[in-house]
């Protein structure tokens, strides 16, 4: 694995439970992708063997908000990416905490 992205999703919507439905939404697309994920209670990371496709995923997360009913959202985006070699795992980062 090559590069991992932490990714937060803030819906601009008026309840808190408009803002979870479209959260809940975005991260069913993550976990679609098939790679190595972890929903925390801010944001999901998300870990992959290729920049581009983390990208990809980063801005699809954005069209799944506004098709999901969000007029307006934001993301917080964190990347690590290390073309040649590995990069820590999620579980070699929490493991020991979960």
């Amino acid at each position: 694995m090559s590069a991992s992205i932490a990714i937060q999703i803030l819906p601009a919507v008026g309840t808190d439970a408009e803002v979870c439905r479209i959260v809940d939404d975005v991260i069913a697309y993550i976990q679609s992708t098939g790679l190595t994920c972890h929903v925390g209670p801010f944001e999901t990371t998300i870990e992959g063997n290729s920049c581009d496709e983390l990208m990809d995923i980063a801005r699809e997360c954005l069209h799944v908000a506004t098709r999901s009913g969000a007029p307006k959202v934001s993301a917080y985006i964190k990347a690590v990416y290390r073309p040649e070699g590995e990069i820590l795992t999620i579980d070699q980062k929490i493991g020991k905490y979960q």
